[in-house]
């Protein structure tokens, strides 16, 4: 909380998460309490009673510190950057990124629109099993990179291994691991200790001694990583691996789209085929129209990644499936795509209605 977010007592700090996942654990309640923080707790969504919510917020409470997930970012960016302008949001000095790995066409939007190029952007790698923060720019101590998490804290290990364990160079890909313990990491699993080893620190990884975090990542040359996303999120796609965050950004890129998500769905012939998510910023399209974006898109994957990314499918919603705090539900999306009934737990949902209009392909 200290070091991450440059807490002083003259702060406002706000983090939008839900109070109920991990985020708002740890910076909702342990972290702002510990530090004796002045802070803003919220709850409800990021558009409603109107899509100004989180800038009227800012300007009423003079937040100085503004957390919250790439994915809440990227349904604001479809609302156009014209409505955060209307508010006064010069009390902001630091603004946070959390949830997953944030694509840098919205790390730009949020960096220009939001922070008025001003305002450092700390973009955090952590877990809901490492409780806290682990790879994070300390601010105004680490240069920026749009769409990368920089360098791990200090006493944190963190390192990129192939899968025996070894070692590999800056430049490319492979799992990220954590080769020292650590305070807060997760010790076990309720019940069954077996299933913690085997799945956390697997004996085939450096012996059994290194906490593995389930997310591929590649350092640049640098040193600075990169969180490509989950293992579990990579598609073998006639014998090539993509990372679906990869896919996701490529379609992100295109002036069309507000935001993606990709899946895997199993294919008879290649093993998995490619089905992306799209909300676009404009209308929701219709026949003809949706067609030709379709085509657009599609073609632009292959352009930015390779042929072999196109996506098998695409459907437009209005939006994707969230938590209440701006995350996207992606094992629904799997879901989704086999075409299977939806029997997990929706609660949390912000959207449930959106299931209907995701369920189809688009038309």
């Amino acid at each position: 909380m200290q070091w991450i977010f440059d807490y002083k007592p003259s702060d406002i700090f706000w983090c939008t998460a839900d109070v109920g996942w991990i985020t708002g654990h740890s910076y909702v309640a342990y972290g702002p309490l510990a530090m004796g923080a002045t802070q803003v707790i919220f709850e409800g969504i990021p558009t409603y009673p109107h899509a100004g919510r989180f800038w009227e917020i800012i300007q009423k409470h003079g937040v100085t510190t503004f957390y919250t997930a790439p994915t809440a970012i990227r349904s604001l960016i479809k609302l156009g950057g014209d409505l955060p302008a209307q508010f006064d949001l010069s009390s902001l000095r630091l603004l946070g990124s959390v949830g997953e790995p944030i694509n840098p066409e919205a790390w730009m939007w949020f960096y220009e629109k939001i922070g008025q190029s001003r305002c450092p952007v700390v973009d955090t790698w952590w877990q809901t099993e490492t409780g806290c923060h682990m790879i994070a720019p300390m601010p105004g101590a680490v240069a920026l990179k749009p769409g990368s998490c920089t360098f791990p804290l200090p006493g944190i290990f963190a390192a990129i291994v192939d899968e025996a364990g070894h070692d590999v160079e800056n430049g490319k890909g492979g799992f990220l691991v954590i080769k020292k313990p650590f305070p807060s990491q997760i010790r076990t699993l309720w019940g069954d200790p077996e299933r913690f080893k085997k799945t956390y620190f697997p004996e085939d990884m450096g012996q059994g001694k290194y906490y593995l975090a389930g997310d591929s990542a590649y350092r640049d040359t640098d040193g600075y990583f990169w969180i490509m996303g989950r293992i579990d999120d990579v598609l073998n796609v006639s014998g090539h691996r993509l990372g679906t965050m990869e896919i996701e950004s490529a379609l992100v890129a295109n002036p069309l789209v507000a935001e993606a998500a990709v899946v895997g769905k199993p294919h008879e012939v290649k093993g998995e085929s490619v089905i992306a998510f799209v909300v676009l910023k404009g209308k929701y399209p219709h026949g003809e129209e949706m067609v030709q974006i379709t085509n657009t898109l599609r073609d632009w994957v292959a352009k930015e990644i390779g042929p072999i990314a196109k996506p098998d499918e695409i459907r437009f919603g209005e939006n994707l499936p969230k938590t209440r705090s701006g995350k996207i539900m992606r094992r629904l999306l799997r879901t989704l795509a086999k075409g299977e009934e939806i029997t997990q737990d929706i609660s949390t949902l912000e959207n449930p209605a959106i299931l209907e209009q995701l369920k189809h392909p688009s038309k």
